[in-house]
């Protein structure tokens, strides 16, 4: 089965789509630098040209906070919302089934309960109603042959993300100051991707959630980067405090979810694996990094 991945090449979930890809699929891939996804007709005739089984779309405009300066809006738009159509007319064109990568951006303040594929959403940021108006595009689209999987907190040895900046920040300051009244759950590319794949090879459709097992602020997720950064040799600044901070001590342009945990059970039953816990996933990024 031939699959074509989208995406930028220095991307982190592009980069773990490449090196996890099963043997038993053939893989196509392109990269942003190659195919503008806002461009219709480049789409339409790299699709028709190579005639993928499957698109895995993990290209995205994904500056969160950029996103809110009124000169980036039609660019968050064009990638996230036009980008998505484009490829979901050519692949509903060559007969492919599309995967979509989405966010838990979509949903606005939630109560504290994780969050199912079917619950209402209300995005809070321009990012956040970008990625609900490319769903929506595709769902239109595609009603039959797409899969939309929604993640949350992604990191990698690859791109740039949270973990990467806080590790050096703990080896240049003697302290940093991080959001603690934020709660989701952190997500390993790698693990993404595995999942990603899975849903090729079980042809599945509609809305899922994926993300690392377990809960955290935060601030939690920062602290255990420290712990597990200084196990591995990757931290060797012994000053270092991590200093919990509220959403309030730390405004940013755009407006954050205070819990995005998402409910992984449908996926789970549907793909038949078990995501890993975010702890496990994090120490095993980090031996990357060694």
């Amino acid at each position: 089965m031939r699959v074509l991945v989208t995406g930028g090449t220095s991307g982190q979930l592009y980069s773990e789509l490449l090196r996890t890809c099963p043997d038993s699929l053939e893989l196509l891939t392109t990269g942003s630098e190659r195919l503008d996804i806002t461009d219709s007709t480049a789409v339409q005739n790299v699709v028709s040209d190579l005639s993928p089984a499957y698109i895995i779309n993990a290209a995205a405009y994904t500056a969160v906070d950029n996103a809110e300066d009124e000169s980036n809006i039609d660019a968050a738009y064009a990638v996230n919302e036009h980008g998505v159509a484009n490829l979901a007319t050519a692949a509903s064109a060559a007969g492919a089934g599309l995967i979509h990568v989405s966010t838990d951006f979509v949903f606005g303040d939630m109560p504290a309960t994780p969050i199912r594929p079917d619950a209402p959403t209300d995005p809070v940021s321009v990012y956040g109603k970008s990625k609900l108006a490319g769903e929506q595009r595709l769902s239109t689209l595609m009603p039959n042959d797409a899969l939309i999987v929604r993640t949350a907190w992604v990191y990698s040895s690859f791109g740039n993300n949270f973990v990467k900046t806080m590790l050096r920040l703990m080896n240049e300051r003697d302290e940093v100051g991080v959001i603690a009244d934020q709660v989701g759950s952190p997500t390993w590319a790698h693990g993404l991707a595995a999942a990603l794949w899975r849903g090729v090879e079980t042809k599945s459709t509609g809305i899922m959630h994926w993300t690392g097992a377990g809960v955290a602020s935060w601030y939690d997720f920062a602290q255990a980067i420290l712990e597990e950064g200084r196990h591995c040799g990757l931290i060797d600044n012994d000053r270092i405090f991590v200093n919990p901070l509220r959403t309030d001590q730390y405004p940013t342009p755009a407006a954050r979810p205070s819990y995005s945990v998402l409910e992984t059970s449908v996926t789970r039953a549907e793909l038949g694996i078990k995501p890993v816990h975010w702890r496990e996933e994090l120490r095993e990024m980090l031996r990357e990094l060694t």
